[in-house]
């Protein structure tokens, strides 16, 4: 039996919903970069970007456990001398929510040419409404 190889003619890409707020923020992302790359998919090929679309709604509501809220840190530089900027996912979340959880599927994306294009396919939203009723997003459980 002969190893299945998808073209890219052949890619059909779904949509689905996701409730950050039913998830910590960890497992929320493994969830999203599973869809983002295709994986959960039969047809499954690591050469070819066959993931879905993933919308992920309340962000503001997201849960973290522990104490990551005020220990977990992410840096910014702006590339001048003392330009190294500090924030906690405390504040992170208090100014866009959406920047915490694409960090965190950012980071579950294998580093190649195709992780910008799969993150693309990523929409955030800080209420349970979106804009995207129109594609009939499935939900995931």
């Amino acid at each position: 039996m002969k190893t299945y190889s998808q073209k890219s003619a052949e890619i059909s890409r779904e949509w689905w919903v996701i409730d950050a707020s039913t998830l910590p923020l960890g497992k929320l992302a493994v969830v999203v970069a599973d869809k983002l790359m295709g994986k959960s998919k039969v047809t499954y090929t690591p050469h070819i970007d066959n993931g879905d679309y993933v919308i992920v709604t309340n962000a503001k509501s997201l849960k973290v456990t522990g104490n990551k809220l005020t220990d977990k840190k992410y840096y910014r530089h702006s590339g001048f001398p003392g330009g190294l900027k500090e924030l906690r996912l405390e504040e992170i979340i208090e100014k866009d929510p959406s920047m915490a959880i694409k960090a965190a599927v950012k980071g579950m994306l294998p580093k190649n040419k195709l992780a910008a294009d799969r993150l693309e396919r990523l929409r955030i939203f800080d209420g349970a409404e979106h804009t995207h009723a129109a594609q009939a997003p499935k939900e995931i459980k």
